[in-house]
């Protein structure tokens, strides 16, 4: 059975994603981030629902309207289709590991 958390790709040159599962208008991922963030005037605007659970590691979320959050393992979020949001940090040094769910 794979682990979510055994053998990390490295995402020091950039994010790594992996999809896990796409069904239905439903698309399942794995993130693994390394000291990355969005940049601020590039915010995500999408059109789907995203619900988002911070495996490993820590980062920052910014969500348009509720302001900057910092997220640790077990924390997570549901962000609504057209809700802009941005990642204003992720740990540098060591992976931080995202599970995300898109709805549409």
């Amino acid at each position: 059975m794979p682990n979510l958390l055994a053998d990390l790709p490295s995402a020091a040159g950039g994010e790594v994603f992996t999809e896990l599962l796409a069904r239905g208008g439903v698309r399942i991922e794995r993130i693994v981030s390394e000291g990355q963030s969005t940049p601020a005037d590039q915010p995500y605007d999408q059109d789907h629902d995203e619900w988002v659970l911070l495996l490993a590691g820590a980062a920052g979320l910014w969500l348009d309207g509720e302001g900057e959050t910092t997220l640790k393992p077990g924390d997570h979020v549901l962000i609504p289709a057209r809700r802009r949001h941005r990642v204003t940090w992720t740990e540098a040094g060591r992976p931080t590991v995202w599970l995300a769910v898109h709805v549409a």
